[in-house]
């Protein structure tokens, strides 16, 4: 390794570690268990975890499609759609939640149909929640088999074909396997980028107790009465992405879905 990369490879490293390890500076480990047990921070969890994993499943069954389509398909206009399909990535997600918002609230476009069709109302609900953490984690799951798919190339597909094999069974039989250790990791990185969904969450779902508030946004309620409190449930969201992405990224980088 060459010896002038250590230097900003540890500055890097410590811009990332040292304002974790700042937290724990903050806060009195005594008064950790009885913060982290507060019914505030298991009701947040809790709603996290569960609109997480909703919104991780619901990228799967999306993107997946989305992902191969982009991956195999040549038609007019593929990279604005590849564009469209990273926007989330780069816009602020206070800006997607004002778009959702705009799209599904009750004056929006297709929420006013909702509302007059079928008498649902999304904003300010759980529903949103998993809405708000789909659209900006979706794409990393995209990203994650789209290279993957590119990466691997088509020739065992073209392959399959020429032996007579269908476009269906080709994709059951050639090209889903080859997305499985893709896939995990991907799946792992859009359930952590779920779990920590701040902006788009609060813009379009609001912060209510027991239905909309997640751990992130009851970290940034504790934080204007409760220093203490918002920075253990600050570390417990850090234990919790922390432990996700040691113990399955590896596993799913490897091959041992």
């Amino acid at each position: 390794m060459p010896l002038p990369l250590w230097s900003p490879a540890l500055l890097a490293l410590a811009l990332i570690v040292l304002p974790v390890l700042g937290l724990f500076a903050r806060i009195d480990p005594a008064r950790l268990p009885a913060l982290l047990t507060s019914p505030a921070a298991l009701t947040a969890l809790e709603l996290s975890v569960r609109t997480a994993l909703i919104a991780t499943v619901l990228a799967l069954l999306l993107g997946g499609p989305l992902a191969v389509v982009l991956a195999r398909s040549r038609f007019p206009g593929l990279r604005l759609v590849r564009g469209c399909v990273l926007l989330p990535l780069v816009l602020p997600p206070v800006v997607g939640g004002l778009a959702l918002l705009y799209l599904l609230g009750r004056t929006g476009p297709l929420g006013e149909l909702l509302r007059d069709w079928f008498g649902l109302t999304l904003p300010y609900t759980t529903t949103a929640v998993v809405l708000a953490q789909t659209f900006v984690a979706m794409p990393f799951l995209v990203v994650s088999l789209e290279g993957a798919l590119r990466a691997a190339g088509s020739e065992y597909e073209r392959i399959s074909a020429t032996l007579g094999a269908g476009p269906w069974l080709t994709f059951r039989r050639v090209t889903l396997p080859m997305l499985l250790p893709p896939l995990g990791s991907g799946l792992v990185l859009t359930f952590a980028r779920a779990l920590g969904e701040f902006g788009a969450t609060i813009t379009f779902a609001g912060s209510l107790r027991g239905t909309t508030r997640t751990l992130p946004l009851a970290i940034y309620t504790e934080a204007q009465a409760d220093v203490d409190a918002a920075v253990a449930m600050s570390l417990l969201l850090v234990a919790i992405a922390l432990l996700v992405i040691l113990v399955a990224r590896p596993k799913a980088v490897e091959g041992r879905v």
